[in-house]
């Protein structure tokens, strides 16, 4: 009767889990319940159409298929735990959809919406906040998401459309001053 009552208990909580709504603990694999709810948890960016964390480590092989796969060679592994990771210190992604193709294990699939939902900001290293001319972000941005605000008395200053911008990356390894990321909206 005890179990039956703390099976309850737990169960008398509802959680969120990415974009599948909410479940009950008992529907939760194990890596889904301890994970849940971390404060300040960042995720590394995974392959274009990726399924969400939690399910894409449940999925990935780690057999790096992907990783050969990229044309633009911006796939690597994540340290220890193998998982293909972006880096965009490399290159942008061209959404070639070469990776998805290769990934015999669905932990990439196309039956997602959007190819990932990150975005670019810029930190507090630009030099443009420095005060020192700098487009060079802008001018790779083929989606034109980042533009220059004049300012008066002052250098222009980035800002990013974030409906505009698709997350390639094409500005991060251009950016003479390491200022751009691209990382999970939200």
């Amino acid at each position: 009767m005890v179990v039956a009552l703390k099976s309850d208990y737990y169960n008398a909580f509802v959680f969120k889990i990415g974009t599948e709504g909410y479940m009950f603990p008992s529907q939760l694999n194990r890596r889904q319940f301890l994970s849940f709810n971390r404060k300040n948890t960042t995720y590394p960016v995974r392959p274009p159409w990726a399924l969400d964390e939690i399910d894409f480590q449940d999925s990935c092989t780690r057999c790096g298929d992907c990783i050969t796969a990229c044309p633009e060679k911006i796939l690597i592994r994540e340290g220890v735990n193998g998982y293909p990771i972006v880096d965009f210190r490399c290159g942008e992604c061209s959404f070639c959809g070469d990776c998805v193709e290769s990934c015999p294990s669905a932990a990439l699939t196309r039956s997602q919406p959007l190819a990932w939902i990150i975005k670019a900001v810029v930190n507090d290293a630009c030099l443009a906040a420095q005060q020192v001319i700098c487009t060079t972000c802008g001018e790779q941005c083929e989606a034109r998401a980042i533009r220059f605000r004049p300012v008066i008395g002052a250098v222009a200053q980035p800002e990013i459309n974030l409906d505009a911008c698709s997350g390639c990356g094409a500005c991060v390894a251009p950016c003479p001053a390491q200022a751009i990321e691209v990382k999970y909206a939200g």
